[in-house]
């Protein structure tokens, strides 16, 4: 696009814009559309232009308000293919975007209420004294297994906790939509696991201190499920024998994979709601990138091995400066998915292992060896078909 696509003595077509200035960072302004949740970071200057252009000045008008304020000409063709990149400029054959009202809006305000919050404190508050005063009740790997079959076990672990999942993102999505962000939900794969994910582009154009609940709402509705899944436990356990019934086991176990969950918010390195956290509060913009090319150059020196090339230029001042310490932080996050891994997940391992092999060998009942063999099917059989579905995506 060059500047000879526009009349100079025309106002420029611009889609509605909204502009955010960050607190403490007077010389870059986010800039974008709502609507399509594309935004841009602009130097102070260039904001101002734009700003002058977004309120109808004429193209030529405000290029020569830019050239006597800041005493330097304007390059308009690449000032325009910049915007245009952004979607901001209305094309040829476009109508100017309108901004519609945020659906859900007053949902989202319910849910996140004064009333909402004392629901959601007695909710935990209870779970975790209900936990320490019985501590059977308290999620643990043993309560993986609610049932003598494997088979069902494995499927609560695979589609059990889709609706919990959805509860997550849509607490998300719901916390963005209170601002008036109009923020999506979509379901979406991971090797062979249906996800559900949730799009806040439109948080960088708030102020930050409105940024948090939204990155948080999902770890509030884990908590509120564990808690409440454990107190429905609780509640249908037998004082007596100590047994929960069918229901209350089928809640501890999805309570256990939903605390599984939040632990595994502290993987950074995953990019994980508590990342963003970080960023958000630490003003970064790409942290993981930049700390990870600087641990990759600390090991390299350390090991005397030749450093990997790495362009700096994109870097922004704050990821490196935050990043140099925030690294340390990442070996630290290594450590934690090894210790969740050692108390959590290997114990849970050995013990279906423990029972799969007890069936192969002593199961006198054919549907009992029938549910081991078709335990070990499905959950070897993921993996192959992980493996096929990521050969499959590199050679397209």
């Amino acid at each position: 696009m060059t500047s000879t696509a526009f009349d100079l003595d025309s106002p420029l077509p611009l889609h509605p814009l909204t502009f955010h200035a960050e607190d403490g960072a007077d010389d870059e302004v986010t800039i974008g559309r709502a609507d399509t949740g594309e935004f841009g970071v602009f130097p102070a200057d260039g904001a101002a232009l734009l700003a002058r252009l977004a309120g109808g000045a004429p193209l030529g008008e405000a290029v020569a308000w830019y050239e006597r304020e800041y005493g330097e000409g304007v390059d308009l063709a690449e000032f325009l293919e910049v915007l245009d990149e952004f979607g901001m400029i209305v094309r040829d054959g476009e109508t100017a975007a309108e901004v519609a009202p945020v659906r859900w809006r007053r949902l989202g305000v319910a849910l996140f209420s004064p009333v909402a919050w004392l629901l959601y404190s007695a909710v935990v508050i209870a779970g975790i004294v209900v936990m320490v005063a019985v501590p059977e009740v308290a999620p643990s790997y043993s309560h993986v297994f609610f049932t003598p079959s494997l088979v069902a076990v494995l499927l609560l672990a695979l589609l059990g906790q889709i609706p919990l999942i959805l509860v997550h993102e849509s607490f998300h999505a719901l916390a963005g939509r209170r601002l008036g962000i109009p923020s999506s939900l979509r379901v979406g794969r991971r090797l062979i696991f249906v996800v559900f994910e949730t799009s806040l582009d439109g948080l960088v154009a708030v102020p930050r201190r409105q940024r948090y609940l939204p990155i948080l709402a999902g770890l509030v509705a884990d908590a509120v499920c564990v808690a409440g899944l454990t107190l429905v436990a609780a509640a249908l356990r037998d004082p007596i024998g100590g047994d929960a019934g069918f229901v209350g086991r089928v809640c501890l176990s999805l309570a256990f994979f939903t605390l599984m969950r939040l632990v595994w918010q502290f993987y950074f390195f995953l990019r994980t709601d508590l990342y963003y956290l970080v960023c958000t509060a630490l003003g970064c913009l790409d942290l993981q990138t930049v700390a990870f090319a600087m641990l990759r150059a600390r090991f390299a020196r350390l090991l005397r091995g030749p450093a990997r090339p790495v362009d700096e230029s994109d870097w922004h001042p704050r990821d490196r400066e935050v990043a140099r310490w925030y690294m340390w932080f990442l070996l630290a996050g290594y450590a934690f998915v090894l210790a969740s891994v050692a108390l959590a997940i290997v114990p849970a391992v050995l013990l279906t292992v423990d029972i799969v092999v007890d069936r192969v060998a002593h199961e006198p009942s054919a549907l009992g060896l029938a549910d081991a063999v078709a335990f070990l099917v499905l959950t070897f059989g993921q993996f192959v078909l992980a493996g096929v579905l990521a050969r499959r995506e590199r050679s397209a």
